[in-house]
């Protein structure tokens, strides 16, 4: 009887032991590398011939603007996605800048070899487990406010 009980508590004690190993990774553990905060807020005219490439569902162009640039993307025809360049994994290192790919989907970093999904800014592939910091948009049919 004495051996079941402790065989027992060994298991529940083992099963705990897992359980917490495997839900304190190092991807929990890592703070996010924080961006530094710069003001943004800008109004400009996506219809224009300026941004010409905003004129149609998928355009995307790349603004000044936030810490390294912003990245505007026409994800629907009212609306915009705007993220900030720095790459969210080390947004400090000189060339950790994101860019478009080739796909018009989704944007990389040079640096770190960090994938984004453009439509949401999440991180798919690579070192990062961060999402690329979101700017707020406003479009009234004529014009795209972006800030923070």
């Amino acid at each position: 009887m004495f051996m079941r009980g402790s065989i027992r508590r060994g298991s529940v004690l083992a099963l705990f032991l897992l359980v917490f190993l495997f839900s304190c990774s190092k991807k929990s553990n890592e703070q996010q590398p924080e961006i530094p905060y710069v003001v943004v807020n800008f109004v400009i005219n996506p219809n224009s011939t300026q941004y010409i490439e905003l004129n149609h569902i998928g355009g995307y162009v790349p603004v000044t603007g936030g810490y390294k640039g912003i990245l505007i993307y026409r994800k629907t025809e009212t609306e915009f996605m705007a993220f900030e360049r720095a790459c969210a994994y080390d947004p400090t290192a000189d060339s950790a800048q994101v860019r478009m790919d080739a796909s018009g989907i989704t944007c990389y970093c040079p640096k770190c070899k960090s994938k984004y999904i453009i439509l949401d800014g999440s991180p798919y592939e690579g070192p990062s487990h961060w999402a690329l910091k979101q700017y707020r948009t406003n479009y009234d049919g004529s014009y795209l406010y972006v800030m923070n």
